[in-house]
């Protein structure tokens, strides 16, 4: 993501390029925080940001540019999509569903 406007070339529309740049900087610093110290919280941290991502074209005002709206709709779904997924299926995070507590 934190890429995208450069790969996909909207690096001209520079609130698209700043969502995509923090929020990609955002779910790297996320995406280590889960492969060192692994908790839901990161997880569900990750989900959030993918539903901003979503969301963010329409928010920010830049829903009309299409390179930029798709990078951040595509890449949001991925995220919050397995975000969600590890959360519901990983033995140590599922543990919220059946008791309520969160590692």
């Amino acid at each position: 993501m934190a890429l995208s406007p450069w790969a996909t070339g909207f690096s001209g529309d520079t609130v698209a390029t700043a969502n995509a740049v923090i929020i990609g900087l955002a779910l790297i610093a996320g995406a280590l925080g889960a492969m060192l110290f692994p908790r839901a919280w990161e997880e569900w941290t990750e989900a959030v940001l993918g539903l901003w991502l979503i969301v963010s074209p329409w928010a920010l005002g830049f829903g009309t540019h299409a390179d930029a709206r798709r990078a951040a709709v595509v890449t949001g779904i991925a995220v919050a999509t397995l975000a969600l997924w590890t959360l519901a299926t990983d033995k140590d995070y599922s543990a919220w569903l059946r008791d309520g507590t969160a590692p």
